[in-house]
């Protein structure tokens, strides 16, 4: 009777212990599923940004830095801009990060791969993916403009979207968001390629 006894002990305790190792694995198991979701979320929160300067054209003494970040589907631009004129001046992407010409003039025309006639940014009767807008130069010739939208990227694949390969471009005059195909904005006084 005490040999059956002990026959029992020892396989309730045998039962007992595989239970807990059993236990175990399937911690470990979602140990490695809460892992692979934290670097599944790390990879889509990404951060890409790309910096660059701006250089004078047109003779003028326009010089600044550009900052682009990417983040949760959201690029935000911010330009800070030097050596303007009081008053407003336009800025735009343009469509090739060739800023070589003196007059800027080899960046092309507005980066509008939608094709959409040129205007104000989100117009309903449409307008250029360059299409910035106007900002404001201070007494001393100091600028600065912030931009955000989930209109544009950095390196996709959507090239409806990708600014990288393009151009920003400052404008001495003001865009009047009208005239086309590019604003009336006038001469080119400084350029920056978005390369990286």
């Amino acid at each position: 009777m005490k040999s059956l006894q002990l026959i029992v002990i020892v396989l309730l305790s045998f039962m007992v212990y595989s239970c807990k190792g059993e236990k175990k694995e399937s911690t470990d198991q979602d140990d490695i599923t809460k892992t692979v979701h934290s670097t599944k979320k790390k990879e889509d929160d990404t951060t890409k940004t790309i910096s660059f300067n701006l250089d004078p054209k047109s003779e003028s003494n326009v010089t600044g830095k550009v900052t682009f970040m990417e983040a949760e589907g959201i690029v935000n631009m911010t330009a800070e801009l030097t050596g303007l004129s009081k008053g407003e001046h336009a800025i735009h992407i343009h469509e090739k990060a060739d800023c070589s010409s003196s007059d800027g003039k080899s960046t092309g025309g507005h980066w509008n791969p939608t094709l959409e006639p040129h205007g104000k940014w989100g117009a309903k009767e449409g307008f250029h993916r360059g299409d910035i807008g106007n900002f404001k130069a201070d007494d001393e010739g100091n600028g600065v403009i912030n931009f955000a939208t989930n209109e544009w990227c950095i390196g996709c694949d959507d090239k409806k979207k990708n600014i990288l390969g393009k151009a920003i471009i400052v404008h001495q005059g003001v865009d009047d968001f009208t005239s086309q195909p590019s604003g009336a904005a006038g001469s080119r006084i400084s350029c920056g390629g978005i390369i990286q």
